[in-house]
């Protein structure tokens, strides 16, 4: 039997210090966030090359994962075969932007954009890039399960854009000793040059250079509606544990969706201010699921709670020939219509309120994101931000809070009127003197008492 001759093979790629921890990684699930222009890209691509020449596993595969197929082409195809050329009896397939080892190993590049061809295939080693901006369904029906049998380990990447997918991905990460987790702001790694920052900060908003530079989940993303006042809400403090204040009806501002989500608010009119207590969202339910979770959850309505609905609500569905105002009374519930409006009209009623709203942290979670990442459709043929929200899993949830802010309006107590102050009586005499100088309430209660002394 003939020796194996061994070879060594030069790569042309030397580790930025900053990716080393990474490189030398036990975890099997690690989690980068990482300033523009870091590298990334190219730390990733060289880690699944090393994975599919160095896996003990017969047939190494290993993927680089992107929103698009396009997208992933253009940011690492190059990337791969430029570390991958210098490997003897290496072979390219540029259609499939696949490469093929010696040892049996592979890595190749998809997009989430087309997930569906993924499923079926095994993975020793995946990178996700920009998680967030993929189907949900990608990670947990398509690539977790491709890693299952051989134990393959995943790598997620990115650059904040917001509180979104990608942060409870980190944030998790955080807590747990079996991720390894890595962020790199541009103000500690000095990777982009002094001046070449200096320029950015200049050109970019505030926002968007913490977002994009100093990897601020916190910075409100391009076009948000209400990413600013989200900020202030919790900069005041005004995000905390809040409990349902006693005596006080609790009251749900509802989006319906028509075979689409609905999302509801609970809330309490305290005064002066607004204590979001809880929030419910799901998808493809009927009427009854949701009547039958706000009575689930035992809150003081006052009696029948009282579901403060859109305006559609009391349009006659062509199906059950009732309204859902008709039907939610059917359930028990006590359906008001919030006035009239206009969207932009409900979004500045919505930001006029922010600022007397309290929200609880742990149970409104789901929603104050939504309101975080509601923001405008960008048209990418004008280049502009158009007059309407872009439709997505935040818009339920944030039209939900816009009829909550016109349901409070409906529900503030007018002022009491100030009683007006008395008028005063002057008597002059013949001297010009002020002898008396009596209010009306005093002059009669003073005729009151001559009254009684006169019998």
């Amino acid at each position: 039997m003939g020796r194996i001759e061994r070879r060594f093979v030069t790569i042309p790629y030397e580790p930025r210090r900053e990716f080393m921890p990474y490189h030398m990684r036990e975890q099997r699930w690690a989690c980068i966030v990482a300033h523009r222009r870091a590298g990334k890209t190219v730390a990733c691509i060289n880690d699944l090359v090393k994975d599919a020449l160095t896996c003990p596993l017969p047939n190494p595969r290993c993927g680089y994962l992107a929103p698009y197929f396009t997208q992933a082409k253009d940011v690492a195809w190059n990337y791969l075969k430029q570390f991958s050329a210098p490997i003897p009896g290496v072979e390219f397939n540029e259609s499939e932007l696949r490469v093929d080892y010696p040892n049996g190993g592979r890595v190749r590049l998809y997009g989430a954009d087309n997930f569906d061809r993924m499923r079926g295939i095994y993975l020793d080693s995946v990178v996700l890039d920009e998680p967030a901006d993929m189907d949900p369904r990608v990670w947990p029906t398509v690539v977790r399960p491709a890693l299952a049998d051989r134990k393959g380990k995943a790598t997620f990447i990115g650059t904040p854009k917001g509180r979104n997918d990608f942060f409870t991905i980190w944030d998790q990460a955080l807590a747990d000793p079996t991720w390894f987790t890595l962020m790199l702001k541009a103000s500690e790694t000095g990777l982009v040059a002094a001046e070449e920052l200096a320029d950015a900060r200049k050109m970019l908003t505030p926002e968007q250079y913490e977002q994009e530079f100093e990897c601020s989940f916190d910075a409100a993303i391009l076009g948000a509606y209400f990413g600013r006042e989200m900020a202030e809400a919790a900069a005041a403090g005004r995000i905390r544990k809040v409990d349902p204040e006693p005596g006080v009806p609790v009251q749900t501002a509802w989006d319906l969706g028509m075979g689409d989500s609905t999302a509801i608010w609970f809330w309490q009119a305290c005064g002066a201010e607004i204590r979001v207590i809880d929030h419910y969202e799901n998808h493809s339910q009927p009427l009854p699921h949701y009547a039958a979770e706000i009575k689930a959850r035992g809150y003081d309505y006052g009696g029948k709670p009282v579901c403060w609905v859109p305006h559609d609500a009391k349009v006659r569905s062509l199906e059950t020939g009732r309204t859902r105002v008709e039907t939610l009374e059917s359930l028990g519930m006590v359906p008001r219509l919030v006035p009239a409006h206009t969207l932009m009209d409900g979004i500045n009623a919505a930001r006029v309120t922010f600022p007397r709203v309290w929200f609880d942290e742990v149970r409104c979670r789901y929603g104050m994101e939504a309101l975080r990442q509601y923001h405008a459709e960008f048209d990418e043929k004008t280049k502009a931000f158009k007059n309407t929200p872009k439709h997505d899993w935040c818009s339920h949830s944030a039209d939900a809070f816009r009829y909550l802010a016109l349901a409070w309006r409906e529900l503030a107590v007018a002022p009491e009127k100030p009683r007006p102050r008395d008028r005063l009586i002057y008597e002059v005499g013949p001297d010009g003197k002020v002898h008396s100088n009596m209010s009306i309430r005093e002059i009669i209660e003073m005729k009151k008492r001559k009254r009684e002394a006169n019998g």
